[in-house]
């Protein structure tokens, strides 16, 4: 019996070896991805591109980024044939693949998959019957292909920022709100309040800045749109004044929108728009996470705004508000940091195959 378990526990330690050697053999033979963050790669036919179906899924990747002060595209979009693609383009990090064929489909669905030319790496492919569905279910899905192209571009913001982010924000977080906090290594120059706390990269262009605050919880009512601006206005002309006494933050509520969204599982308020300074010229997008902290009975609100008048600044907002995600809350497990935002499988009636 002793000899028989010796045995199994062998055969098992061989073949732990055998799978731990092939993931790491495909980590060495797979080479390191290409391209820009928020950049993708379209692969299908010329002619198709330029046809209703192509056009329909270039007119969801070329919307604006909502709550910036000019337009500017959610992504940067390339195209490219099959055989272009297998031959030289096959290590972006991001690529959408059209695969119209009615001889193998009934039904339009979206499917992905990672790593599998290069690493990191997501393969998105849109399958379809024929050029007219494939139209009408980008349209339909806009929202869909967008969100989770946009999650994608920032479940790997997180995992840099894992990797490296600032200390004087995770410290002040930790002291001032007993939180944790990841945000851009730059940020470094740093103001501290009652419940508040403003650090910022403080750089001549593309000035980048995160700050957290914190308020008694009063139930339902915290979460509308009237109630959230009005505290952060009164909190950012409390404590981001201008170089003058009459000068202060304030947020521009014409262009200002409010949604609910889930973070690590639980309800929480984004607010999306401009701020802009009081009796001066500087101003530009912002955007902020409000959550409640049930231990203490309070909302926390951790925001990035940014200050970048030569600059375009999809890339710079868009880091900051990876950074929101990363925020863990007291009583939370360190651990959801990582999964902030999930990947999951975007498909049309069933599950993924």
């Amino acid at each position: 019996m002793k000899r028989k378990l010796e045995c199994r526990w062998a055969l098992w330690c061989g073949v732990w070896m055998v799978i731990t050697l092939l993931a790491a053999c495909d980590r060495l033979t797979k080479p390191t991805s290409s391209g820009r963050p928020y950049e993708v790669l379209v692969v299908v036919d010329d002619q198709l591109w330029q046809r209703p179906a192509g056009r329909a899924l270039f007119d969801v990747l070329d919307t604006d980024v909502p709550g910036l002060p000019q337009p500017e595209r959610s992504f940067r979009i390339s195209q490219t044939t099959q055989k272009r693609f297998s031959q030289v383009l096959n290590i972006f990090r991001t690529i959408i693949k059209v695969d119209i064929d009615p001889t193998q489909y009934t039904q339009t669905k979206m499917k992905f998959t990672r790593d599998v030319y290069a690493r990191p790496q997501v393969v998105l492919t849109i399958q379809s019957p024929n050029e007219k569905d494939f139209a009408a279910f980008v349209k339909k899905n806009s929202r869909s292909i967008i969100d989770f192209l946009v999650k994608v571009e920032m479940n790997r913001q997180i995992n840099e920022l894992e990797e490296k982010h600032s200390e004087a924000v995770s410290q002040l977080a930790e002291e001032i709100f007993k939180c944790q906090l990841w945000a851009p290594a730059e940020i470094k120059s740093y103001k501290k309040g009652k419940d508040f706390f403003w650090a910022s990269s403080n750089t001549a262009s593309g000035l980048v800045n995160i700050c957290m605050y914190s308020y008694p919880y009063e139930g339902p009512r915290t979460f509308n749109k009237q109630y959230v601006l009005a505290k952060r206005d009164s909190v950012m002309k409390a404590n981001i004044p201008g170089t003058e006494p009459r000068m202060y933050m304030a947020t521009d509520t014409l262009c200002t929108s409010v949604k609910p969204i889930t973070v690590k599982g639980e309800y929480a308020m984004e607010t999306r728009g401009l701020w802009k300074m009081e009796h001066d010229a500087m101003g530009g997008p912002f955007v902020s996470h409000s959550r409640v902290d049930t231990l203490n009975n309070r909302v926390v609100v951790a925001e990035g705004f940014v200050y970048a008048p030569e600059k375009m600044k999809r890339g710079l907002i868009r880091r900051l508000e990876a950074a929101l995600y990363t925020l863990c809350l007291p009583g939370e497990q360190a651990r959801e940091l990582k999964a902030s935002i999930p990947e999951v499988s975007v498909v049309a009636g069933k599950e993924q195959e």
